[in-house]
């Protein structure tokens, strides 16, 4: 008797982990908003995936727009994503030229990193200290 799961067990395994990231991607915003019309809003916010209001820190918006140029305030959009790629635990990356561009200004990450293949890996310690300074403004999605 082999100790290995079957074919069925496996399938159903990945079917629940579907379900829990779907649960978990419920909380992320849907529709991302650029940072220069969030700034126009008295009560910025956006709607999650699964349908719950998601505001965003104003004092955190007003600091990106006292620091990122008005072009590129028009280009961002918020919340900025940290993808999760199972197959590379111990980063995320970012899939938004914008979003990297901004982080370089904020001097979060190197100006001297490029984006490779439409993305930029960025470690995970790193990623949280960013979402640690810029409340609301990143999130995480799981892939």
């Amino acid at each position: 008797m082999s100790n290995r799961p079957s074919a069925s067990d496996e399938s159903t395994l990945l079917r629940w982990m579907r379900l829990e990231i779907g649960r978990i991607n419920d909380g992320v915003v849907e529709e991302r908003k650029r940072l220069s019309r969030l700034l126009t809003e008295e009560h910025p916010s956006s709607v999650t995936k699964g349908g719950d209001r998601y505001d965003f820190n104003r004092d955190v918006l007003l600091r990106m727009q006292e620091a990122l140029p008005r072009d590129l305030q028009r280009r961002l959009r918020l919340p900025i994503l940290f993808y999760f790629d199972s197959t590379v635990p111990g980063s995320f990356f970012l899939a938004d030229e914008a979003a990297v561009q901004a982080l370089q200004i904020l001097k979060e990450i190197s100006p001297l990193r490029r984006m490779q293949n439409g993305r930029l890996w960025i470690s995970k310690p790193l990623a949280y200290t960013i979402m640690n300074r810029y409340p609301t403004a990143v999130q995480i999605m799981m892939g």
